[in-house]
């Protein structure tokens, strides 16, 4: 006898739920409706190609063929950003634009650009192998729908039929006649409506599967080439190195000008009070002089303070020692109790522990003022030629990087920081908690 646990049970209900509603989900028509109109684009744009490029290719002995096959790569290259509007549009796909086309001056120039234009070249490549994907689906996915139409209209239009029409994976993989006993009547339509009714709940899933092989196509033929993608990945991460040094900056000119120089303001103040006051030699005051000294002395301490504690941001010299020696301390000094584990194998750069600390300084920080947690730990291990860093805590959970003004909105900059030198910032964060915050940095940058 099989017994199954209750959270199997809630499974199992759960997905029953779906696969009920997913024939009649937004979702499920959208996929449908792109495949359709994807496939008569994917259509249009090969005969186009076929065409072209025939043309072009036949006219090679002369000046007219390159003309043609550049003209085909510039059409070319607009029918695939017609398929990308289409997958934004229907099914929520966002595939990047790819960068575009730029022509050298003069007629030659253009031709020369065009000719080498890759992104024409990848559409070419996307709209021909669509074609026996678009094949496939009409026989796997569409095939199911229009078996599953035909069923369940068929009391409607029957009358006197043994059969309903069929076609594509129905047909092929199963028997003739596995939609009809070859009779007619009440009973023979019933079985046949419940039919279409089996074939309507999994219509959805071979249409899923074929939309997202064009998805994957799309992104890996249609978006940015991995040279292109990369290079945008550098420009957003020295964009963003670039605001945060300038933030770094004002920073430091802020507090030196708020607080450091304020305060040697009031000392050199307080100091000129007391040489005035030593200057009256008749009626000299040692309470006031005393005072005055002492008052400079305490300001004179004060920023003294105010600039380590501002060189300590900068750089903080714990980590001269290494970045164990400073997890440690920051261990230490957190009023939440934190339990530590550091395993390296290698140092790693200064740029790589710098991050390191002060991520792990801002995750602590947000856990002793935000999270209400009774304890944390941090893990610091090496993965090869990567650096991991989890912070960890059993708080009140919640932590959104993408709320401005919030609690965890420190998290932001922190995601900023860590790209910049192409690491990888992961939040798990549910109600309730717990909080587990996954670093992951290149040991050498």
């Amino acid at each position: 006898m099989i017994v199954l646990s209750e959270a199997r049970l809630n499974q199992i209900r759960d997905f029953g739920r779906s696969a009920w509603r997913e024939p009649f989900s937004s979702r499920a028509w959208h996929e449908l409706g792109f495949f359709m109109v994807s496939s008569m684009l994917t259509g249009v744009g090969f005969v186009f190609i076929a065409v072209t490029m025939g043309a072009g290719i036949a006219l090679t002995v002369t000046f007219i063929g390159l003309v043609v096959v550049a003209a085909s790569l510039r059409g070319t290259r607009g029918l695939g950003r017609f398929h990308r509007t289409l997958a934004r549009g229907f099914i929520d796909e966002i595939i990047e634009e790819p960068l575009p086309f730029s022509a050298r001056p003069g007629f030659f120039g253009w031709l020369q650009s065009a000719l080498r234009d890759r992104v024409g070249w990848r559409a070419v490549a996307y709209c021909v192998i669509k074609v026996p994907l678009s094949v496939f689906g009409v026989w796997f996915a569409f095939s199911v729908w229009v078996d599953a139409f035909f069923c369940l209209t068929y009391p409607l239009w029957g009358a006197g039929a043994t059969r309903p029409n069929e076609f594509g994976v129905v047909l092929n993989l199963f028997p003739p006649g596995f939609l009809s006993v070859q009779s007619s009547g009440f009973i023979h339509g019933l079985f046949i409506f419940f039919t279409g009714g089996l074939l309507l709940l999994l219509a959805p899933w071979p249409m899923r599967a074929v939309v997202f092989a064009d998805r994957r196509l799309m992104h890996t033929l249609l978006g940015p080439d991995p040279v292109t993608a990369r290079v945008r990945s550098l420009e957003d991460a020295r964009a963003q190195t670039v605001d945060a040094s300038a933030a770094t900056l004002r920073r430091i000119e802020r507090d030196l000008h708020d607080g450091t120089q304020a305060q040697l303001v009031a000392l050199a103040m307080q100091l000129g009070q007391a040489k005035e006051k030593l200057a009256e030699a008749g009626d000299l005051d040692i309470d006031e002089v005393r005072r005055l000294i002492n008052d400079a002395h305490g300001g004179a301490k004060e920023a003294i303070v105010e600039l380590r504690d501002l060189a300590r941001g900068i750089h903080p010299p714990v980590l001269d020692t290494g970045l164990e020696g400073a997890l440690s301390t920051l261990a230490a000094r957190s009023t939440v109790p934190v339990e530590l584990t550091v395993v390296l194998e290698e140092r790693p750069t200064h740029a790589i522990e710098a991050i390191a600390y002060f991520s792990v300084a801002e995750l602590l920080a947000n856990v002793a003022q935000h999270a209400n947690a009774s304890r944390a730990s941090v893990r610091c291990t090496q993965h090869g030629k990567w650096l991991r860093v989890v912070v960890r805590d059993d708080g009140r959970g919640g932590a959104q990087p993408a709320l401005i003004g919030s609690a965890s909105s420190g998290l932001r900059g922190l995601i900023d920081r860590v790209h910049a030198v192409d690491g990888t910032l992961e939040v798990n964060s549910p109600a309730g908690g717990p909080t587990i915050m996954t670093i992951d940095l290149p040991l050498h940058a």
